[in-house]
């Protein structure tokens, strides 16, 4: 039986290539094309999307790169670490009186020459990386499809043709997809009864040795995006074309002049046999829920008041039986910043543990540190010295001799969890770069800004990232949002917690954490005469305490799945607040 006469996923393309020939057939300039799409944006999304073809896609990463074949279909999921500017390329030329082009592709197949008309395009260049603190929970997730993936690409290389790869003409090679059934190209393979698939330029397994290890970066390459889709620090996935090249396009030889004229210096420092480039399709921004392994079945109505039931249940078990530490522990797993009003990262709710020492942050810290790694996407542990902060780089920094931006522990993903233990911390001086380090985790916590360092300037770039400090006392470099006295009154549980357990409590963090809140006005006014009356009695209350007030009322609503604040829930704010303060007179 014959296979398909396309193949988006083996040779994407080709499927490029045909809509390019569509395209110009049906009397389309190549000037009108110029940032803009003919038809390959939406072949590709009717293959992945509307077809459900997604989960075939191989994502690339270190496991996956020892078998993916250059030139085919794949996926990267990464956070933007740097972004490297734009690039020029001859995206279209005419090869006698062919047009052909280049898009997607990193150098050009035929001879270039001094084509008349050749139109010169611009692709930006993404510096991408695995999510930094990225756990392996999450990891593996985005693994799932790995062995179907093999299997797929075992049975294509078996039905590959002996025809050499050099020898095929561009317009024959296979695509996916239904709509060009009518091409030339596709009524000749047909008739054929040909399945050719791309042959590989090269075996991955020979570049695998020389990538790094330990980052596995990608430089990915837009196309046709509006800038303000894609800023640096976001999650992204992106599909599309993967190519390796064991030289720079500029090396490739005398017959691409034209091109050579408009490679970008950049690459240079970006060898291909260490940094996988590719031609992005079709992006899509990942959120928390993407990195889950299955949606949980909501069979009864109050579903997601038992999950918080059992969540908080395990809280309290980490912390020793500390029943109000693990309420404001849950709390602080749902909070993000919302809103920004003027300087204020309105939603962000740190929480600083005190009454922790060497020895008992050994067992309550290295327990919630796991428990955290269990239930978020991406967490981070800082062991805070002066030594550590006398020597790390937390800020990222340009590097104008490469023109890169040297990425710092601080530049984190949107809901990353960074937890900062201070209790190995001992008197002592801090050098010019520890005082700075100590700024930067100060603005962190108390603005949410990161400043990064260009040599001759500073740049402020917005964050939203959980901060957990364990401490003996208060700290005196890092002012929480909340400060809570730890009272354990067991050593705490190291007991295994089931995978359907943790599932479900990954998909209630990710749920309800990005549910809308409102205060409706009868509770408005309740929750104002309860703050007047709370600064009567108590002056040194101020606005501070009153916006922590109104963010933990919108997190306990939202815990229980609630999209208003009620009285019951405003209750429930009073009286943590009253068993917290309670502790620390």
């Amino acid at each position: 039986m014959v296979g398909p006469p396309y193949d988006c996923l083996a040779n994407p393309l080709g499927a490029v290539r045909l809509t390019f020939e569509k395209a110009i057939g049906s009397g389309s300039h190549p000037s009108s094309f110029d940032g803009k799409d003919w038809g390959t944006v939406d072949l590709f999304r009717h293959f992945l999307f509307d077809q459900s073809h997604l989960s075939q896609v191989p994502i690339l990463n270190l496991a996956t790169i020892r078998w993916i074949q250059p030139n085919t279909l794949v996926r990267f999921r990464g956070m933007i670490q740097d972004m490297l500017g734009n690039e020029f390329y001859v995206g279209a030329y005419k090869d006698g009186s062919v047009w052909r082009t280049n898009k997607y592709m990193d150098f050009s197949q035929f001879p270039i020459g001094s084509s008349p008309g050749s139109r010169v395009w611009e692709r930006r260049l993404l510096y991408c990386v695995p999510v930094p603190g990225i756990n392996s929970w999450a990891e593996s997730a985005s693994e799932v499809a790995i062995d179907g993936c093999m299997n797929w690409t075992s049975q294509q290389r078996d039905k590959r043709g002996r025809m050499d790869f050099e020898a095929m003409d561009a317009k024959d090679f296979p695509v996916s997809g239904s709509n060009f059934e009518d091409s030339p190209s596709a009524k000749r393979m047909k008739e054929d009864g040909q399945d050719y698939k791309t042959e590989a330029a090269c075996s991955g397994t020979t570049v695998v040795s020389e990538i790094d290890k330990d980052s596995f970066p990608c430089l990915v390459k837009i196309y046709d995006s509006p800038e303000s889709e894609l800023k640096l620090n976001d999650v992204f996935e992106f599909v599309g074309v993967l190519t390796f090249d064991s030289e720079i396009p500029a090396e490739k030889g005398d017959h691409d002049e034209f091109c050579n004229d408009y490679c970008d210096d950049d690459l240079v420092h970006l060898p291909s046999s260490k940094v996988p480039r590719l031609h992005c399709i079709i992006h899509r921004k990942l959120a928390a829920h993407d990195f889950l392994h299955t949606s949980p079945i909501i069979e009864k109505p109050h579903w997601v008041k038992d999950v918080r039931e059992s969540l908080l249940k395990h809280l309290t078990d980490v912390l020793g039986n500390d029943g109000v530490a693990a309420h404001y522990m849950l709390l602080h797993l749902l909070s993000r910043v919302h809103s920004r009003v003027d300087n204020v990262a309105v939603g962000k709710l740190s929480l600083n543990i005190t009454c922790l020492s060497k020895e008992s942050v050994s067992v309550f810290g290295t327990q919630l540190s796991l428990a955290i790694k269990n239930l978020l996407p991406f967490s981070t542990c800082i062991p805070l010295t002066v030594e550590y902060l006398s020597r790390s780089s937390l800020a990222p920094k340009k590097d104008y001799q490469t023109n890169r931006l040297i990425p710092g522990v601080l530049q984190l993903a949107e809901g990353s969890h960074l937890i900062i233990d201070e209790t190995q911390l001992e008197t002592g001086t801090l050098n010019s770069v520890g005082v700075d380090n100590a700024r930067l985790l100060r603005n962190l916590i108390e603005f949410q800004k990161v400043e990064y360092d260009f040599t001759y300037y500073k740049m402020e770039m917005t964050a939203d990232v959980q901060l957990l400090i364990l401490s003996e006392g208060k700290s005196n470099i890092l002012p929480a949002d909340i400060i809570m006295p730890f009272q354990p009154s067991s050593v705490g549980s190291s007991e295994v917690v089931a995978t359907k357990a943790l599932e479900a409590w990954r998909w209630y963090l990710a749920t309800v954490r990005s549910l809308p809140h409102s205060i409706e006005s009868e509770m408005q006014k309740v929750v104002e005469d309860d703050l007047v009356a709370a600064r009567q009695t108590d002056r040194s209350i101020g606005s501070q305490d009153f916006s922590r007030w109104l963010t933990m009322g919108r997190l306990i609503s939202s815990s229980f799945g609630e999209t208003s604040l009620s009285l019951e829930h405003w209750q429930m704010v009073k009286e943590l607040e009253r068993q917290r303060r309670e502790r620390l007179k």
